[in-house]
């Protein structure tokens, strides 16, 4: 086995002797997407409009899902595979970028997904509005290697064209369903309908062309919908769609609540994490409850619920009522990493820094935030940590020991500090005040970046989960874009969940 981040630096590939053989896979012109573009930014408005106006995507979905039940989807969605006692799946989230850090991901991903029975996409399959027109760069071609089906739960991006591009490649191609009622002259819908970004039309050949990328029978996927479950082996699957603002309208929370009865035992999917960034985020359902709610119930047997969204790797063993139930972040598919560094000393719903798990490190996270904004602002000399000095800073900073060990020991410096502030690193609990300036929350915001100045290491990551009618392997991988790690994926985090409940 290689070895991780949380053994070495090479490991953590940040003296990898070049770039992997991933770019050999790139499109001839890759769009290199930048969210600092106005245009980007203005074509991603539909977030903002259904914060300001209302969010419409419940109606919309309910629309969806009727177009597809009168194709003759099944009434529960729920998706009966074949699979026995033990097999395997994959795991990858927000994935659709298109460009280098999206293809550092998928030589890694074939090698460790052999022999597994199929993948989950959990958000974003495509930046950044999910449109039809981009699945052939940043999905067919991509995965055309993998010999399985792809399910996938869209993210907040997918839904930026009314999901269109989504139902056409993972629903069976359905007919858009009509709008709805016109609504009053200068209301707040009337404002949204007159705001809103709308699917623009599909260049059919350009599609038609892409899925022969993938065209084998045991590839394709055929999803009931937004939302659906899946039977394999032991357990059940079940993905939700937040929509865009991650939450959950009243008829996909029945259906919830109802395919989550009984107790065999149940791993979520989910477009927006449940805990993250040691803060819980239970998931509103319109009419009262929370999807964690859902999660938390013990006569539903949930072992697992797995989000996208965010773009790192997270882990949150919860103690509920007696059993644990993993809490996974799975973001790091191929868009931009969303730095770790910035999660403070993790201590929210029992879980502490001993049980707490991220990918990239933290220590990785601001050396590499400190390379990228050093070079920005020609500020090098300045902002630039060495791994070490980060690590070691970060370690100060929460009242942690450093998770990879310094060769040498490492004075912490006023500039160390400094750069950590700008950038937003997180502290321990009882070091934060009601005075200190939110530098942490407006870096996040405002200051990730874009895939258009990406240089490996990557730190992205995807998963691999074993199945077997005991207990689920739970194993993530890092993909950074160096050749080692392509040869060899490393693990970076492993957890065995228990299937069968301890007796009473």
């Amino acid at each position: 086995m290689s070895e991780s981040s949380r053994d070495t630096v090479a490991g953590a590939g940040w003296s990898a002797a070049g770039p992997g053989a991933y770019r050999q896979l790139l499109p001839e012109r890759v769009q290199k997407l930048s969210w600092l573009d106005p245009r980007t930014l203005w074509a991603a408005r539909n977030g903002v409009l259904a914060s300001w106006f209302g969010d419409p995507t419940g109606e919309t979905r309910a629309r969806w899902v009727a177009r597809r039940a009168a194709a003759g989807a099944p009434a529960d969605k729920v998706i009966r595979r074949d699979e026995a006692d033990r097999f395997s799946f994959m795991v990858v989230g927000d994935t659709g970028e298109g460009g280098e850090s999206q293809y550092a991901v998928v030589p890694g991903f074939l090698k460790a997904g052999r022999g597994t029975s199929f993948a989950v996409i959990a958000s974003d399959v495509i930046y950044p509005v999910g449109s039809t027109d981009d699945y052939g760069a940043k999905f067919f071609r991509p995965y055309q290697d993998y010999p399985a089906p792809i399910y996938a739960v869209p993210g907040n991006h997918d839904w930026y064209e009314d999901l269109h591009g989504f139902m056409r490649v993972f629903c069976g191609d359905p007919p858009p369903p009509a709008p709805g009622p016109a609504p009053r002259p200068l209301g707040r819908a009337w404002w949204r309908r007159l705001l809103w970004h709308r699917p623009r039309p599909a260049d059919e050949q350009r599609l038609a062309r892409a899925r022969k990328l993938r065209p084998a029978p045991a590839q394709q996927a055929g999803q009931p919908g937004p939302y659906w479950a899946i039977d394999a082996g032991p357990v059940r699957i079940v993905g939700i769609d937040t929509g865009l603002l991650g939450t959950v309208d009243a008829e996909q929370g029945a259906w919830l609540r109802e395919v989550s009865r009984g107790p065999r035992p149940k791993i979520l999917i989910t477009g927006s994490p449940l805990y993250v960034d040691g803060e819980h985020h239970p998931c509103a359902i319109e009419g009262g409850g929370t999807v964690d709610d859902v999660v938390r119930d013990p006569a539903h047997h949930y072992v697992a619920a797995i989000g996208g969204d965010i773009h790192n790797y997270q882990r949150y063993p919860v103690d509920v009522d007696g059993r644990t139930v993993q809490y996974v972040v799975s973001g790091g598919g191929g868009a931009f990493m969303h730095a770790t560094h910035t999660i403070p000393r993790v201590s929210v719903a029992g879980v502490t820094e001993s049980g707490f798990r991220c990918y990239p490190l933290r220590g990785d996270s601001l050396a590499f935030y400190s390379r990228l904004y050093g070079h920005r602002l020609r500020l090098r000399r300045l902002f630039t940590l060495t791994e070490a000095e980060a690590m070691a800073v970060v370690a100060e900073r929460l009242g942690i020991p450093p998770v990879r060990t310094p060769g040498a020991p490492v004075r912490v410096t006023r500039r160390m500090r400094l750069v950590a502030t700008l950038l937003g690193t997180g502290r321990r609990p009882e070091s934060r005040t009601r005075f200190r300036l939110p530098v942490r929350k407006i870096y996040t915001r405002l200051f990730s970046p874009g895939s258009a100045t990406y240089r490996p290491p990557f730190f992205k990551s995807f998963l691999r989960l074993d199945v077997g009618p005991e207990a689920i392997r739970v194993r993530c991988f890092a993909a950074t874009g160096g050749l080692a790690q392509e040869t060899d994926p490393p693990v970076e985090d492993e957890v065995t969940i228990p299937l069968v409940r301890p007796a009473p």
